[in-house]
């Protein structure tokens, strides 16, 4: 049965001109939509679960963070804290980052070591935390607007105190221990 003048049968079209069962299709698709963002967000969570990848053979596996470094109370912490200013006294000689810090933590059993990597303004891959040199140097201002060989000239245990600045252990001791990225790998091409 056609309508009048429309040359259309009357199951064409609803109420408002839509079709019947769009309304479905298009729920149908958003459920799929969701279907797979699902999947694919799980897949995500187990391909990056450590439940995945087991333990090492022969025991735990050791994380030695920016190689063997001072502790510090991390009771309020924040991105901005100063970690140098409130270390605890001092158990050893290494400060973090440096490659003395590094051959230590493997020879105590570490299986790999995390540093962390500043840009100079001479485009080198310098080893330091921060990317301000005040809290932990003898310098100031940001990595990147100093050159490596400025850098190395800086003392990297200069703010390092556990008594709230009565007493500074390690000043004097850090001048030119600054490695590169290169040097790491270098010393260390196994790890």
């Amino acid at each position: 049965m056609t309508e009048r003048g429309t040359g259309s049968t009357a199951t064409d079209s609803a109420p408002g001109g839509e079709r019947p069962g769009r309304g479905r299709r298009w729920r149908r698709r958003l459920a799929i939509s969701l279907v797979v963002v699902l999947l694919a967000a799980a897949g995500l969570y187990v391909g990056n679960s450590s439940t995945l990848a087991g333990r090492p053979p022969g025991g735990p596996f050791l994380l030695a963070h920016r190689g063997l470094a001072q502790t510090f109370d991390l009771a309020g912490v924040t991105n901005d804290t100063c970690t140098a200013e409130r270390i605890h006294p001092p158990e050893h000689p290494y400060l973090e980052n440096t490659l003395a810090s590094m051959r230590v933590a493997f020879a105590a059993g570490a299986d790999l070591v995390e540093f962390d990597v500043q840009v100079t303004r001479d485009g080198r891959l310098a080893v330091f935390h921060d990317a301000t040199l005040q809290c932990h140097t003898d310098g100031t201002g940001k990595v990147a607007e100093h050159t490596l060989a400025e850098l190395r000239g800086l003392d990297l245990g200069y703010g390092y105190t556990s008594d709230g600045g009565r007493t500074f252990p390690f000043r004097g001791k850090g001048v030119g221990l600054l490695p590169t990225a290169e040097e790491v790998l270098a010393e260390f091409p196994d790890r």
